[in-house]
């Protein structure tokens, strides 16, 4: 199987984290990023066009994204401390039902189970899956 995980070039690996790097930061997401611009990088990598929102407009947005129950690859996954989708973590749902994700606690990307996420308070609660329209989708090289 070629894994999601295999088809990620380099740099997608070594990313590392800075938080003021947000959504719609000007500058080249290898530099740094926080969790929002890493997995809107990863997406795009994919040939999806993924919106440049932060988490609680990502959750309640409808133009370019929609919520899922089951995930599938490359939908994205938001975590927080509460149900509150206000300053939630951001990661992609990978082919084998992991979260690829950029944390200040690690530094650089890392892969977790949905179990390493509830263990942590910090993003012990899943708010949920979105996944890019279809519409959003461009035709990969």
């Amino acid at each position: 199987m070629n894994s999601l995980l295999t088809r990620l070039p380099e740099w997608l690996t070594t990313v590392p984290y800075d938080g003021s790097r947000i959504p719609g930061s000007p500058g080249d997401p290898a530099a740094g990023a926080n969790c929002q611009v890493y997995a809107y990088a990863v997406l795009r990598h994919f040939g999806l066009a993924a919106p440049d929102l932060r988490s609680r407009e990502l959750w309640h947005d409808t133009a370019s994204t929609s919520p899922v129950a089951e995930p599938a690859p490359l939908d994205l996954a938001l975590f927080n401390r509460t149900a509150d989708p206000f300053g939630a973590h951001l990661g992609v749902w990978t082919d084998d039902d992991r979260v690829l994700h950029l944390c200040t606690e690690i530094g650089t990307p890392a892969v977790w189970t949905l179990t390493q996420f509830a263990a942590r308070e910090r993003y012990r609660t899943l708010i949920g899956f979105k996944r890019c329209h279809p519409a959003a989708a461009r035709d990969q090289a």
